[in-house]
């Protein structure tokens, strides 16, 4: 049995959608759910890396400007 949101569901089938329905909704939902903080984990990755590369950058831009090119 694939994850559901047990919350979803039970406000679906309050408001009136058939078992399947909501069953098939909330299984949907929580999918979206779990790749989204897949996305969020990669982003948090990548956001990281770029300041890695700021600080770097800032650093040899300042050696050359400071120290010179010798």
């Amino acid at each position: 049995m694939p994850l559901m949101l047990s919350k979803t569901y039970d406000a679906l089938r309050d408001a009136g959608a058939s078992e399947a329905l909501a069953r098939e909704a909330a299984e949907e939902i929580a999918t979206f759910d779990a790749r989204l903080a897949g996305v969020e984990s990669k982003l948090n990755i990548l956001q990281w890396m770029v300041g890695t590369n700021v600080i770097l950058t800032v650093g040899v831009l300042l050696r050359l400007l400071l120290l010179g090119a010798n």
